[in-house]
């Protein structure tokens, strides 16, 4: 994580933070990453769902293992609901349909943070070794590390 020096009180703060912990000053604006989309919740399901369309750019292992958690967890729920109204399947698979293009989109992104074309997402197992793969340290084609390592 990198640091920066906060504009209020010049103490050194993470780059991540809103605000100065110690003097409360506001800080620049969300930091926006070049070739991809900005995080700007902390919630990597809804910054999946923001960015449904983006498949230029780079995602953390983190954000993409978060989205498919969240994802898995819902994809249940949903399944058990459609069990107690018997509406075979209805629910799941309208979810499903809905977060498609989504999951595919942080999938590629993913992808590109392991310095790999987006195309390998359709290769069934190897896919899994590269997405569970760390982050390239720093930049590479498809941007700058959004770790922030160098």
């Amino acid at each position: 994580m990198s640091m920066v020096f906060c504009r209020g009180c010049a103490k050194e703060i993470s780059t991540l933070a809103a605000a100065c912990p110690q003097c409360g000053a506001p800080q620049a604006a969300q930091q926006s990453y070049a070739n991809g989309p900005a995080i700007t919740t902390g919630n990597p399901y809804i910054e999946a769902l923001k960015n449904y369309v983006v498949f230029q750019g780079r995602a953390t292992r983190r954000e993409y293992w978060m989205f498919i958690l969240i994802n898995l967890g819902i994809s249940i729920v949903f399944g058990v609901i459609d069990a107690m109204l018997n509406t075979n399947g209805l629910l799941y698979n309208l979810y499903s349909l809905a977060v498609f293009l989504p999951a595919l989109a942080v999938g590629v992104r993913r992808m590109h943070d392991t310095d790999r074309s987006g195309w390998w997402i359709l290769l069934p197992i190897v896919n899994i070794v590269f997405l569970a793969q760390d982050s390239q340290p720093g930049p590479n084609r498809f941007g700058k590390n959004r770790k922030g390592d160098n």
